[in-house]
């Protein structure tokens, strides 16, 4: 019994260790997302076991772009503070190792998604890989714009989950682009702000480092308003009811007050957290309020 405690701690610690790099938090954010364009596109039958294989398939590909993304960054990440105990940087594990069990974890998702949904969902995914791990991880050390590059890969799986039942590329697959693209402009902005210190000594040229804050805050509001305004075309344009548009005005409300607010605050990391925290409040509410919401 003795024997096989130490082995079960190094199965348990090594399990905690790749689950750590996989990024679970953005493994689940972008499943509320991908969960959000099924529902959206399910409108007369919800295939549960074809939901189950898209989200373990996409689940499986992000789990696998935020592997690679940590061995890209391991050098960046001992210059700051949130990042300088993740494993790659400890050398809990190596970065030949956490890329094996990426392109394992690619794979197997690749194979998922092949068999059980369409090629659409399938090439969507990966195209969202590669703007993740080749355009976003490099470029956004050389660009301000590394930001907006990111938000096209986070826009990726609510298209996923709506092509894997529609089979199609249409207005409503269109508009979840725009809507998740605006609404990460903001919440990537809060957290920029939020770890301001972090990114200026890693010398990643975020907005509120190059524009300074306020510049921050305000390219947050108008990002805010077009999220809201992509929201409410969303039912306009018949794709979602009358319970999602109130969701939206309510949301989208608190989310302005919020914002400008911001202009006026004594400590903007505790007002970027709020909004960070707020901006997850808006987006999950949203993708609930979606299957209640039929036109």
């Amino acid at each position: 019994m003795n024997d096989s405690q130490p082995l079960f701690l190094t199965f348990r610690q090594m399990l905690k260790t790749y689950s750590a790099i996989a990024k679970p938090g953005i493994i689940l954010g972008n499943a509320i997302t991908a969960s959000g364009g099924f529902a959206l596109a399910s409108r007369k039958q919800f295939d549960f076991w074809l939901f189950i294989a898209t989200l373990a398939g996409l689940s499986l590909i992000i789990a696998s772009a935020c592997i690679f993304n940590n061995c890209i960054d391991r050098n960046i990440d001992e210059k700051m503070e949130r990042t300088k105990s993740r494993a790659l940087v400890i050398g809990l594990i190596t970065a030949q190792q956490a890329m094996i069990s990426a392109t394992f974890l690619g794979g197997l998702g690749s194979l998922l998604l092949a068999f059980f949904t369409n090629f659409l969902a399938l090439a969507l995914t990966l195209f969202g890989f590669f703007v993740y791990v080749v355009l976003y991880s490099f470029l956004k050390y050389h660009t301000v714009h590394g930001t907006l590059i990111g938000s096209i890969a986070g826009a990726i799986p609510p298209v996923v989950g709506y092509c894997a039942v529609a089979d199609r590329f249409d207005l409503g697959a269109l508009l979840l682009f725009l809507l998740i693209a605006m609404w990460q402009m903001p919440h990537f902005f809060a957290i920029a702000i939020y770890r301001l210190g972090d990114y200026a000594k890693a010398d990643i040229p975020v907005l509120p480092v190059k524009k300074g804050i306020r510049i921050t805050k305000i390219q947050m509001l108008f990002y805010i308003i077009a999220f809201m305004m992509v929201s409410f075309l969303m039912t306009s344009l018949n794709y979602t009811g009358n319970l999602y548009l109130i969701a939206t005005f309510l949301l989208g409300t608190v989310w302005i007050w919020l914002s400008i607010k911001g202009f006026k605050c004594k400590n903007d990391q505790l007002w970027a957290r709020q909004m960070f925290l707020f901006s997850l409040v808006a987006v999950t509410s949203l993708c609930l309020v979606i299957p209640f919401s039929k036109p």
